[in-house]
């Protein structure tokens, strides 16, 4: 089903007929992909602690963004992308948290750390460009 509210992109080319489309999304879905990477190497003793709070936190932001591209109003998107973003702060932690125990290196906490970052930016523009789209409709 085509959500028509997103069919065009802020360049005004692109089309957006899916979460998937989204740079948020895929930025943040190879996100998900080196938390998962990462921490298959953690201890076994962490399986039910970081390791299951890091790849939860993961999947939340690429969730989180699905489930608001799927909302019908444009508010409701806004507020699951914040909470995406809520997640990335979490997941932040977590990679911190990997760190300080030395379950991943200084050099893989500080791309982690930048690809987060990164999420965090094309959230925070991808809220910006639903609010103004909100605004252009009279519904803000």
């Amino acid at each position: 089903m085509e959500n028509r509210k997103w069919e065009e992109a802020a360049t005004g080319s692109a089309k957006i007929r899916d979460f998937v489309d989204l740079e948020t999304y895929r930025v943040a879905r190879e996100l998900r992909k080196d938390a998962y990477r990462i921490s298959a190497g953690f201890p076994k003793n962490e399986t039910f602690g970081l390791t299951s709070q890091l790849r939860r936190a993961a999947i939340s932001v690429t969730a989180n963004i699905a489930e608001g591209f799927g909302r019908f109003s444009y508010q409701e998107n806004m507020q699951f992308c914040r909470q995406s973003r809520a997640s990335l702060y979490e997941l932040r932690d977590h990679f911190t948290t990997a760190a300080d125990q030395g379950y991943i290196s200084g050099d893989q906490f500080s791309q982690l750390n930048a690809k987060a970052f990164s999420v965090i930016r094309l959230l925070n523009g991808y809220i910006r460009a639903t609010k103004a789209r909100k605004e252009a409709q009279g519904q803000g």
